[in-house]
C-alpha cells in the first residue's frame, strides 16, 4: 500500500473540482497525502448522445479499469453517472454529505420556465429533463445537448440556446451560480438518483481508507433513491426521478416515472422510520417501486423486458 493516496478522476473541470474537495477533505480528516491521477473516458472523449453512448456506465467504465490495474488508490464519481450493480472487487466506501439535489434553468435574460417565450430553444443531454421539459411546456424545442458546464452556458451566451438545465450541485462546485435564472423545486422536478452526491469507490479491502468521509444519513437516502432505479430496471434512456430525505427519523421517497414525450407520469411516495427496519432504504425503495408499476411504469418508460412481465429478480438486473 502506498504511503500517498492516488485519487482517480476524469479530466473535466468539474470532475477534477469535486475530486480536489474529496481530496482536501481526505487529508483534513485522516492525515493522508492525496495525489490526483487523471483518467480519459469515453463519454469525455465523444460527442454522441449520452443514452446512444450506453448512458451511466459510459463515465465509470475507465475509471474502474484503471482502480482495478492498480493506476489509482480510489476513485470519484458523480453518483447520478455510476451503474446500481455493484462492480465484482470493487466497493462503495464512501459517500460524502450530498449538496443540492436540484437541477437549475440557466436561461438568457434572467427567464424562467414560465417565461420562456413560446417555441424556445432548450439544451439537456438528460431524457429526464427531456420529459420534465416537454411536460410542463410542451411547446418548447428541446435541443440535446453535450460538452462542459462552459460549453453549454456558452450556447446561451451565444444566443444559440434560450437556456439550458444543469445540476444545480455542478454550477456550486465550479463557481458558476451566478448563472442559473430558476431554481427547478425538487417537488414538482424530481431529479436523477443520487444527484447532488457523489461516490468513493475502492477496491473492496481497502474500505477504512476513505471510510472516514461516508455521511449515513446521505447514503441511506441515495441508496433508496437507486434502489427504485434497479428495481425497476430502467435503463439510461428512462426517465425517471428520485428523491429520499430523512427527517424526525423518517426517510421520505419520492420518485416519477415519465413517459419520454412529457405526456404521462405517475408519481409514488412512502415513508417510514428508520429505525423500524434492518435496512430502511431497500425497504422504502420496495413499496414505491411496486406502487409505480402497479401504476402502470412499464408502460411508460423503457423498462427491461423482464421488469414488463414481472418475472425480474432485482438481484440480476442489468449494470445499465
Amino acid at each position: 500500500m502506498t504511503t500517498v493516496m492516488r485519487i482517480g478522476t476524469r479530466g473535466s473541470a468539474l470532475a477534477l473540482a469535486q475530486t480536489k474537495k474529496v481530496a482536501a477533505s481526505l487529508t483534513a480528516k485522516t492525515g493522508v497525502e492525496t495525489e490526483l491521477v487523471t483518467i480519459s473516458t469515453a463519454g469525455d472523449r465523444s460527442t454522441e448522445s449520452l443514452s446512444t453512448l450506453g448512458g451511466t456506465g459510459v463515465f465509470a467504465s475507465a475509471l474502474r479499469e484503471a482502480l482495478l490495474a492498480g493506476e489509482c488508490d480510489a476513485i470519484v464519481h458523480s453518483l447520478k453517472d455510476l451503474p446500481t450493480a455493484p462492480h465484482a472487487g470493487l466497493s462503495i466506501a464512501a459517500i460524502p454529505k450530498r449538496v443540492d439535489p436540484r437541477d437549475a434553468l440557466c436561461a438568457r435574460d434572467g427567464l424562467t420556465l414560465d417565461t420562456l417565450p413560446q417555441g424556445a430553444r432548450v439544451g439537456t443531454g438528460s431524457p429526464r429533463r427531456v420529459a420534465q421539459l416537454l411536460s410542463r411546456r410542451p411547446d418548447l424545442e428541446v435541443v440535446d445537448l453535450r460538452g462542459n458546464v462552459d460549453t453549454r452556458l456558452g450556447r446561451v451566451a451565444s444566443g444559440e440556446l434560450d437556456a439550458v438545465v444543469l445540476a444545480a450541485a455542478g454550477l456550486d462546485r465550479l463557481g458558476r451560480l451566478d448563472a442559473i435564472t430558476e431554481f427547478l423545486d425538487i417537488s414538482g422536478w424530481p431529479t436523477a438518483p443520487g444527484q447532488g452526491a457523489l461516490a468513493i469507490e475502492v477496491r473492496t479491502g481497502d474500505e477504512k481508507r476513505v471510510a472516514a468521509l461516508d455521511h449515513k444519513p446521505t447514503r441511506t437516502n441515495v441508496e433508496a433513491e437507486r434502489a427504485v432505479l434497479a428495481a425497476l430496471e430502467a435503463g439510461c434512456a428512462a426517465p425517471i426521478g428520485a428523491h429520499a430525505v430523512i427527517d424526525d427519523g423518517l426517510i421520505f421517497l419520492d420518485a416519477r416515472v415519465y413517459r419520454p414525450d412529457g405526456t404521462e407520469f405517475v408519481t409514488s411516495s412512502h415513508a417510514l422510520y428508520v429505525a423500524d427496519v434492518p435496512n430502511p432504504a431497500a425497504d422504502v425503495a420496495a413499496r414505491v417501486a411496486a406502487e409505480l408499476l402497479d401504476l402502470g411504469a412499464a408502460d411508460l418508460a423503457p423498462l427491461s423486458e423482464t421488469r414488463r412481465s414481472g418475472l425480474s429478480n432485482p438481484d440480476q438486473r442489468s449494470a445499465d
